[in-house]
């Protein structure tokens, strides 16, 4: 059985191990408030991108590369792209280890596939295991930058023009709510028009929403006035593909910088919980180990009374015995 000073030592040990993953909890708590003000700051762009492209799919009546890239066929080879975002780093729970389960999956279904990877701890998991990825553009996933996605969404686009490959596809971790994340894989291209289901749910949704920033552009008011809107068909000039191609590049990079944001965002509140447990169990190991401290000590204490009191004893013996 370990001494009292060896389990000191290893109490010690767990207080300064505790002060280092409180430390990492505050940090991530501060990363994690900033992100999610970024996010909320840049939502308002990124929805009214993805209205005027719903808005172009619902009134396009021609096909178009962004629609079907299938029919634009070049002679070249066509493969499909994967981006992949992760974290720098561990010590973030199941967060990386569910972004990468997700694309190695999906890698079964496209062995063909290019592969992007956002983040060193990815970059170390699949270069380990010999997997190949395209390392064009090595980005950290740590604090992400508009910038940064236009950049990784030039790229892509530009590939995808060239018709090199024919399909986009970005797995991220995205937050659900404290505690809780899921791992999101969505195509950015080719777009797909929505359904007739899809189509009446929207304007259901439409009829509730109190303020709708592009509504001067599904009506036109024929009086002036505030009343009699008409529904108005959007003209495209000086084609579909030149209107798509226009804002193509801003609505790329707006969906990648939000991927980025949602998994800074996971990586951050998977980091949190992941400090906070750790926190827990180290007030537990404390717990326990105050409570051998105590018993080992009291067994000391008690083996050193025995001790005095059967010297005491042996002496008043041997006095007794000489006093005879």
């Amino acid at each position: 059985m370990p001494g009292t000073n060896e389990i000191k030592q290893r109490i010690d040990s767990v207080k300064s191990t505790q002060k280092i993953t409180n430390a990492m909890y505050l940090i991530s708590s501060t990363k994690l408030q900033k992100a999610k003000q970024k996010l909320d700051d840049a939502k308002p762009y990124m929805r009214a991108l993805e209205t005027e492209i719903r808005r172009i799919l619902d009134n396009a009546e021609e096909d178009d590369i962004y629609f079907h890239p299938d029919n634009y066929n070049t002679g070249m080879e066509k493969v499909p792209v994967i981006l992949v975002i992760t974290a720098d780093k561990g010590l973030a729970g199941s967060y990386n280890n569910n972004v990468i389960k997700a694309t190695e999956t999906e890698l079964k279904r496209k062995p063909n596939a290019r592969l992007y990877v956002v983040g060193d701890y990815g970059r170390r998991y699949f270069t380990q295991r010999k997997v190949p990825f395209v390392d064009t553009f090595v980005y950290t996933s740590q604090d992400p930058t508009f910038h940064r996605s236009r950049r990784i969404s030039a790229e892509l686009l530009q590939l995808f023009n060239e018709g090199t490959i024919n399909d986009i596809q970005v797995i991220y971790s995205r937050l659900q709510g404290i505690g809780d994340a899921e791992v999101e894989r969505v195509r950015l291209l080719p777009l797909a028009r929505p359904s007739s289901a899809e189509i009446r749910k929207a304007a259901e949704k439409k009829k509730t929403d109190e303020y709708n920033p592009f509504e001067f552009l599904d009506y036109l008011n024929d009086s002036g006035e505030h009343g009699g809107y008409k529904k108005a068909k959007l003209p495209f000039y000086p084609s579909v593909h030149a209107v798509l191609d226009s804002i193509m590049q801003s609505y790329l990079s707006s969906y990648i910088f939000g991927a980025l944001l949602e998994s800074y965002c996971s990586e951050q509140n998977a980091r949190m919980n992941a400090m906070n447990s750790a926190n827990e169990n180290a007030e537990e190991l404390k717990h326990e180990l105050t409570v051998r401290f105590n018993r080992v000590r009291q067994a000391d204490i008690t083996q050193e009374i025995t001790e005095v009191s059967a010297g005491s004893k042996a002496q008043r013996k041997k006095r007794e015995k000489e006093g005879r």
